[in-house]
């Protein structure tokens, strides 16, 4: 008789290789070694209180995804964010506030989560609540920046915080960054790394893979670059498709599996740095790991969504906290239901099935 998938032994086990690695990738800064040991044991101590809570009945995604503003400055081609209405020029007046991000915060190290990845819009422009994050230790806080706004104050925050690692949107190399981020923003991006490089700070990069640049964003050429300017962490995003019209830009099955192979390669190659791909593998994982499965999503406003692809809510954590943002109904449905196994096209099952995901909510 086939074993029952085990979400939360899978999503403990990709923690524990993910710290790992970051131990192993950091092993020649001191700074960086100290704090990566510290967080080791801040991660197991999580895993246990996760696993207390699941014998109650309560499965407490080790990750979230955080987007702490709509505002943004630039306007990336393809943007899924825009195409869904979620990011502005300006900032909303029904953000969360600093005080409010710090009560979630808590929370996820009271439920045992051990990753925050703060996102946007442009994060960096809530300087308030990354100050707030830099103050909670027990959870490492990635943040998924364009990189215009790393100043020489967030140098010394970086610095100071080994908690807050800026993970720099990059789409390969000159051309195909400023062709969908806009003109200087390679030259930008290369400059902040110069300077991480040389303050001897840990920081990474996020590349969105599309069929457009997959083979040179997974090319030696590309990995040893990043690695020469000191680059730990490269997150492989596969390309969401926002529209019917580009999808030809997802990856299609074969790829994908190119692309998870490669991965494995690269992690065997260069030892020194971390490689993860979201969503990843979904067929290894029993599916899609979103919907609070392995993490969900809350948006600048307070709404507990399954992914950032998909912007639909029934809950928001100023109501229910995140302990009753995981168990809204929304949540119980996707998980207990076949969508989030089921075969689809392209980065998001979830996208594919939008029609099934919105009939939850009537």
């Amino acid at each position: 008789m086939e074993k029952e998938f085990d979400i939360q032994e899978y999503m403990t086990k990709g923690v524990e290789r993910v710290v790992k690695d970051a131990l192993r990738a950091t092993l020649k800064d001191p700074a960086e070694s100290v704090f990566m040991a510290k967080f080791a044991m801040a991660t197991k101590k999580a895993a246990e209180v996760r696993k207390e809570y699941e014998a109650q009945g309560l499965n407490v995604p080790p990750f979230l995804i955080a987007s702490i503003t709509s505002s943004c400055n630039l306007h990336c081609a393809g943007c899924y964010s825009r195409q869904n209405d979620a990011t502005k020029d300006c900032e909303p007046k029904n953000q969360l506030t600093g005080e409010q991000w710090e009560a979630l915060f808590e929370e996820a190290e009271d439920l045992g989560i051990s990753f925050i990845l703060l996102a946007g819009g442009e994060p960096l422009l809530r300087k308030d609540v990354i100050k707030v994050a830099a103050e909670k230790k027990n959870i490492l806080f990635p943040i998924f920046t364009n990189g215009v706004f790393i100043s020489d104050e967030y140098f010394d925050m970086f610095d100071k915080n080994r908690n807050l690692v800026p993970l720099m949107s990059i789409e390969g190399e000159k051309e195909s960054t400023n062709r969908r981020r806009g003109e200087g923003i390679y030259e930008k991006l290369i400059s902040n790394m110069e300077k991480f490089h040389e303050k001897n700070l840990i920081f990474g990069s996020s590349v969105t893979v599309t069929t457009e640049n997959m083979d040179d964003v997974l090319s030696d050429q590309f990995i040893q670059m990043m690695g020469g300017y000191g680059c730990k962490a490269i997150i492989f995003v596969e390309y969401v498709p926002v529209t019917d019209e580009s999808k030809e830009l997802a990856l299609d099955e074969t790829q994908e599996q190119q692309l998870r192979d490669r991965i494995d390669e690269l992690r065997e190659k260069y030892e020194n740095m971390v490689f993860i791909s979201f969503p990843g593998d979904e067929k290894s994982s029993g599916g899609c790991v979103a919907a609070g499965r392995g993490f969900f999503h809350i948006n600048s406003q307070g709404g507990a969504e399954p992914c950032p692809f998909s912007p639909y809510s029934d809950t928001s954590v100023l109501d229910k906290g995140l302990k009753g943002a995981i168990q809204s109904k929304l949540f119980r449905e996707l998980q207990s239901g076949d969508i989030l196994k089921d075969d689809h096209v392209g980065g998001c099952v979830l996208f594919e099935k939008r029609e099934q995901v919105e009939a939850i909510l009537r």
